[in-house]
């Protein structure tokens, strides 16, 4: 019973966390899921991880998605070339010895760590200042795309920590738009790398249930404590600059 109550509560943080800021609960799930709940096997942690975080983040996008946060062409294709990363990067992943991934997995923490204390400069752009489509942008959406989408199947996580300030670097949306534009790509990076590491054996599938059923009552309250409840639309998708 302990071992049930530790998996579904770990969901719940990591689909809190994932709606409410559009990553950082994803990088928390392989570590929830070796020293909370127990698994023992890096890689399956991994593709556990990596399903859990998929199907959160696909139930966390639901909800901004309703909330009209998400910019639909800039997260379709951020998705469509991400996942291509995501691919390679998991397949490099299985092929790596287990405690060196889990130790480059550990620095990779500690300097999203060291990002996120690093204070923003505050941005006056609003919607009716965004960039228009240009040959620039797109190169560097794709660029930026690609990148996350290979360090999230590399190390089995949503890469939300990357695709959010990519997605505002890359066309200038708003934050909130950011984090909702990102998680269908947090799922579907999610779901290429949990596919590749299933093909190999390496998911927990009651652990991932359970992971789960704590996860998606809390996916719906990440947005709603983000903007203060209720949910409230923000900024209208005829700004997308994609």
């Amino acid at each position: 019973m302990l071992s049930i109550a530790l998996a579904v509560g770990c969901g719940a943080l990591v689909g809190f966390a994932l709606g409410l800021i559009g990553g950082g609960g994803s990088i928390l799930a392989t570590p929830l899921l070796l020293y909370v709940v127990g698994i023992e096997q890096t890689h399956i942690a991994i593709g556990t991880s990596a399903l859990a975080v998929s199907v959160n983040a696909f139930g966390n996008f639901a909800a901004h998605a309703r909330a009209g946060h998400v910019w639909w062409r800039c997260a379709l294709v951020f998705a469509a070339i991400g996942t291509l990363g995501a691919l390679l990067g998991s397949t490099f992943g299985k092929a790596m010895d287990g405690e060196r991934l889990l130790f480059l997995f550990g620095i990779v923490m500690i300097v999203v760590g060291a990002f996120m204390l690093k204070p923003r400069k505050p941005s006056g752009a609003g919607p009716q200042e965004l960039k228009k489509t240009d040959l620039k942008t797109c190169l560097i959406t794709g660029a930026v795309a690609l990148v996350a989408g290979g360090v999230s199947g590399f190390f089995g996580i949503g890469g939300g920590f990357l695709i959010v300030p990519g997605l505002i670097l890359a066309t200038g949306m708003p934050t909130i738009n950011a984090v909702g534009s990102s998680l269908f790509a947090v799922g579907t990076f999610g779901l290429a790398t949990a596919l590749n590491y299933a093909r190999s054996g390496l998911i927990d599938w009651p652990v991932t249930a359970l992971f789960v059923a704590g996860a998606w009552p809390a996916a719906w309250r990440g947005p709603r404590q983000r903007n203060g409840c209720p949910v409230r639309r923000t900024c209208s998708p005829r700004y997308s600059p994609c």
